[in-house]
């Protein structure tokens, strides 16, 4: 079973700082990492900027067009009004079914706002308390949603094509 994972840091920076955490977890065998992708959003933009890490992800990872999907759902789509409406809500409904419901989303776009910065990972195999003892000295806030294994290849099915 996969478990999405998503640590809000309370600086711009604070993501590309646990990065050097997560690397050390997977060097350990404490984690796996499918994937992962940082957003960084400076106090002063109007946006947040998005990188895939490179280097931790495994092999099966679900790409670009994943993390592509959800960032456009999470900052940009709300800005994009009715217009989208009708697509945004079939997006919407292909995640749910992968284990991402709207909640979640809201939930995200409600907490990762100007100043702040994430930490988006896909993991199995992950010794919880080991890695929750390595992020705690970083200040995070710990939101996640548990994917079940079906939900998964669910997921990787919707961005294979992508």
């Amino acid at each position: 079973m996969a478990t999405l994972t998503v640590w809000k840091f309370d600086s711009p920076d604070g993501a590309d700082r646990a990065e050097a955490t997560l690397e050390h977890l997977a060097k350990e065998d404490l984690i796996s990492v499918e994937d992962a992708a940082i957003v960084s959003w400076p106090r002063n933009k109007k946006s947040p900027k998005t990188r895939q890490l490179q280097g931790l992800a495994g092999v099966g990872a679900l790409g670009g067009a994943f993390w592509g999907l959800l960032f456009g759902l999470l900052f940009f789509v709300p800005l994009l009004g009715l217009a989208m409406g009708a697509l945004t809500g079939a997006i919407g409904g292909s995640l749910a079914d992968v284990g991402i419901d709207d909640d979640f989303i809201a939930s995200l776009r409600a907490r990762i706002e100007p100043g702040t910065s994430a930490l988006f990972v896909l993991t199995s195999d992950a010794v919880l308390d080991k890695v929750r003892d390595a992020f705690a000295a970083t200040h995070a806030e710990l939101i996640h949603s548990n994917l079940s294994s079906e939900q998964e290849e669910r997921l990787r099915d919707v961005f294979a094509t992508a």
